[in-house]
């Protein structure tokens, strides 16, 4: 199968946290997790067990944090290259790295860098990651072309060439990248002109999602559950919540969600009941007492 399944941890009454010391009801988890100042977050990944990881677009370093306590802590320190759209399993974390043109696989323990892979000789933006059983998939937002890593760390990356109804624009093209409800295809989000590919993984033929006369506008990260996409629509401050058909050649968007909280939001996770978002704030000029932070709601 060439879906590598996401897993919810969805629990009842009494939760385990990280460190493995109970947390009653009387203590829900927090609503708003404040990041370090000045760390410009991007990208957001949870695991099973209630870790989030967080990526910072200036400098590189990932900050982990309890989803449960909104404790955290830097354990990567700044590369220099960006991290952005992230995925985790299997205690590795991967990584996109935006203008650097790489992709990066990290101890989700430790923070240390495991392999780093140089995807494009050329200028590049890579700029999000999804997992299948076997391979991580970075796209790029300014070269028509997924990249194909093996998950096993042996191999050499892949390029698949996109072509079908996909075509890049001046901006950023292909950004949040998700599994079908079928496992048998990607689907990519083009943020300059809004729209949803369904892309054969085998060939990088795309065809046009129909989501009948909806635009994505400002679309960024993506994240699936189930046949539910949830499309973050960053500078809108919103997320699009799609219900896809099972192969995943249709969409239907079904609510709009936002919060006053937002402030340009960019991706998107999930942990039991609720959606978990950083703000990017890409309209407030960075310095480094400059907050961040990343809020809980709910779908």
């Amino acid at each position: 199968m060439l879906y590598r399944t996401l897993v919810i941890a969805l629990t009842a009454g009494l939760v385990l946290p990280v460190g493995g010391t109970a947390l009653g009801d009387t203590e829900p988890p927090p609503d708003r997790i404040p990041l370090p100042n000045g760390f410009q977050p991007e990208g957001i990944t949870a695991s099973p067990r209630g870790e989030a990881f967080l990526g910072s677009r200036a400098t590189g370093a990932i900050y982990r944090v309890d989803l449960r306590t909104g404790k955290g802590e830097v354990i990567t320190p700044a590369s220099g290259k960006p991290s952005l759209g992230m995925k985790t399993v299997d205690g590795r974390l991967y990584v996109a790295g935006g203008r650097s043109g790489t992709g990066r696989v990290y101890d989700t323990r430790t923070g240390a860098l495991l392999k780093s892979y140089d995807l494009n000789t050329v200028p590049s933006f890579v700029n999000d990651v999804v997992l299948t059983d076997d391979s991580a998939w970075f796209t790029d937002s300014t070269n028509p072309v997924l990249y194909k890593v093996p998950l096993d760390g042996d191999g050499e990356v892949v390029k698949v060439p996109l072509t079908g109804d996909i075509v890049y624009q001046p901006g950023f093209n292909g950004n949040g990248i998700a599994t079908s409800p079928d496992h048998k295809s990607l689907v990519l989000l083009q943020s300059n002109a809004g729209k949803l590919f369904k892309v054969d993984p085998a060939t990088g033929v795309t065809k046009t999602v129909d989501l009948h006369g909806e635009v994505l506008t400002s679309g960024d990260g993506v994240l699936r559950d189930g046949r539910t996409l949830y499309a973050v629509q960053n500078s809108l401050n919103t997320v699009a919540v799609i219900e896809l058909s099972r192969d995943g050649g249709e969409g239907k968007v079904t609510k709009k969600l936002t919060d006053k909280r937002f402030d340009v939001p960019t991706s998107v996770t999930r942990f039991g009941k609720r959606l978990y978002l950083p703000n990017a704030r890409f309209s407030t000029p960075p310095g480094p007492d400059t907050t961040y932070e990343v809020n809980a709601v709910q779908p």
